[in-house]
């Protein structure tokens, strides 16, 4: 099959999203299908170029398309953004020949599907349920879940049951086999060697439960220290004020991050129970990765995490509380039996086998020989 991947993001971008569609794509390639990445032209503060920086070895074809970069503007800024944006994809699908267009933006996708596109496939990671959302829904050939959870809110809305399929995110491990040992990476992150190292890779805001790890750094024994990989040199400053003691190691490319892992004693993933998306929806990159790391990982105890490890995989823990967060990290060290126990698990999470599912539901829903761009 040819398949349209459209993606509204800027291409490449450091966010976690970027590095889950380029994945995705390669690995329907590698399954023998043509694709093709359509982008918006953005601007974006990364020089590698795409494919390289997230350590892409299958190509696939990137198409970057006219639009209004109005992003920084708000809300209506965005909408323009996406109308023009939409609007350049809508005129290359016309003149290209695809027999599936798939995404993530259920607003771009809806215009298509106003524009005459058809056999579109949505990628829901969030529960958005929206006008957008209702609408793509009800007229997309299918609706792709990164989680159970997010299926059983899709059969809920109303979506028929044949329409939704849940397959979680993906991991490349062949980007895992090899990385340095916890001395290298230590020296190359400026870690101190004497330390008992809790380690946690992300974002530091919405809910991924940051300020729970950070009061659960003040209840961790002397020869511990929590480092930090990721966030924005803002929210850097205002933190490292607030926690001198918290190693903050700013951003790192997502290509660093098998080496990073290798740095720590524990990997520690705090998601809040507060947030839908973070309790029943998510299927979090980090932790699939931290799965092939052979270190033991710390989760909140949530239905979205229990979708991949389990007791005998990590040290899970009641959510949004320090005490039991740091105590867990202290347990995680004692159990690192669950590192291999995860590990076990990742393997059945490659993303070729994730496309292969995706590829059978995209051929059952629309046959063989069907057009999307008619």
């Amino acid at each position: 099959m040819n398949i349209a991947y459209v993606a509204n993001i800027r291409f490449p971008t450091e966010k976690a999203h970027g590095v889950q569609i380029a994945k995705a794509c390669e690995a329907l390639v590698k399954n023998g299908e043509e694709v093709t990445l359509i982008v918006p032209s953005r601007r974006t503060d990364i020089t590698e170029p795409a494919l390289q920086y997230y350590g892409i070895k299958t190509s696939f074809a990137i198409k970057k398309l006219f639009t209004i970069d109005l992003v920084s503007a708000g809300k209506i800024g965005f909408w323009i953004q996406s109308l023009t944006f939409a609007s350049s994809a809508l005129r290359y699908l016309r003149s290209c020949r695809a027999d599936a267009v798939y995404g993530r933006d259920e607003l771009v996708l809806s215009m298509l599907y106003m524009g005459g596109v058809r056999n579109i496939f949505w990628e829901s990671h969030d529960g958005t349920w929206n006008m957008a959302s209702r609408y793509i829904a009800k007229h997309a050939k299918g609706v792709v879940c990164v989680s159970q959870g997010l299926k059983d809110f899709y059969k809920e809305k109303g979506v028929p049951i044949e329409k939704i399929l849940a397959v979680p995110n993906g991991i490349a491990l062949a980007d895992f086999a090899h990385p340095e040992s916890k001395e290298i990476a230590r020296a190359r992150l400026g870690i101190p060697v004497d330390k008992k190292i809790a380690l946690y890779v992300g974002r530091l805001d919405g809910w991924k439960g940051t300020d729970i790890l950070f009061a659960a750094s003040h209840m961790l024994p002397s020869d511990w220290k929590v480092a930090v990989v990721g966030g924005e040199e803002k929210q850097i400053a205002q933190l490292q004020k607030k926690y001198p003691h918290v190693l903050f190691l700013g951003y790192r490319p997502y290509s660093e991050l098998p080496r990073n892992q290798a740095a720590a004693d524990v990997l520690v993933v705090p998601n809040t129970a507060k947030v839908e998306v973070s309790v029943h929806f998510t299927s979090p990159l980090k932790l699939i990765a931290h799965m092939a790391s052979h270190r033991p990982i710390v989760a909140s105890d949530l239905p979205s995490i229990r979708e991949l490890v389990d007791e005998s995989s990590a040290v899970l823990v009641v959510p949004d509380n320090s005490q039991a967060l740091a105590e867990g990290i202290q347990r995680g060290l004692q159990n690192p039996t669950v590192a291999e126990h995860a590990f076990a698990r990742v393997s059945t999470l490659d993303w070729q086998v994730r496309a292969q599912a995706i590829l059978r539901f995209i051929e059952n829903r629309v046959g063989a020989h069907a057009t999307a761009g008619r």
